[in-house]
């Protein structure tokens, strides 16, 4: 059965890459992409709503009902940023959304983007590290059916249009440094491909790191498939 997602995020080049895949997969059926800026973009399956504080989803919660999956693709740098700040926007709105969606849809699966090198133990020396394994763990424990995604070097895909100047100028090193390096690189065909599956079949384990998040990307498109009970669910 096809399934229906909510997205943030599709302003910036991960969201966007996700959104653009979960357009080309018939196994998605509608995305509802909540924004703090107009996308800019018009598809049959696509529903926009701009929303600019995500801290108070209170006006539109209503909205939220019925849905199978969330890919949470917001996030911002670090660089120049107070450890109270990266939280606020990393930890504190992340979650504030991530309950309001629970409550509306205690069994949805919730795929979150956060990033390789992410401090699980929330102790580490690198402030954005730390504050990115509190909002993970604290995810992993609000929905049954989380995944955490920890991409690395990311390709873009064709025809997005949110794309850093500095993206541009480098993204024909990505074939070099994939073949260097392939652990560390995935394209976001990739990550939109797996959350798809997560959302579907779920995951083998609740962290993905850019080698799993490959691995289930090449999963065979099958809307039947079902991937093992992973370990944290069948205790």
């Amino acid at each position: 059965m096809p399934i229906s997602v909510i997205l943030t995020g599709a302003t910036g080049m991960v969201g966007e890459g996700v959104l653009l895949e979960c357009l080309a997969d018939p196994r998605v059926a509608r995305v509802l992409a909540i924004n703090r800026r107009p996308l800019g973009r018009a598809h049959p399956k696509l529903t926009e709503i701009v929303h600019a504080d995500f801290h108070d989803l209170s006006k539109i919660e209503s909205q939220l009902t019925g849905y199978d999956a969330c890919f949470f693709c917001l996030g911002v740098s670090s660089v120049g940023m107070s450890e109270a700040d990266y939280t606020r926007v990393t930890y504190d709105l992340t979650l504030s959304f991530a309950r309001a969606l629970e409550w509306q849809n205690p069994d949805a699966a919730f795929c979150y983007v956060s990033g390789a090198g992410t401090d699980s133990t929330e102790r580490g020396r690198a402030m954005w590290a730390r504050v990115k394994g509190a909002a993970e763990n604290e995810l992993l424990r609000l929905f049954r059916r989380a995944a955490m995604f920890r991409p690395a070097v990311m390709r873009a895909t064709p025809g997005q249009k949110h794309l850093k100047s500095w993206y541009r100028a480098l993204a024909w090193t990505y074939p070099v440094v994939r073949s260097l390096a392939p652990s560390r690189c995935c394209t976001l065909q990739e990550v939109g491909r797996a959350m798809i599956n997560a959302a579907i079949a779920g995951t083998p384990q609740p962290v993905l790191e850019v080698r799993d998040i490959v691995a289930l990307a090449d999963l065979p498109a099958s809307p039947n498939r079902q991937l093992p009970t992973p370990d944290f669910l069948a205790r």
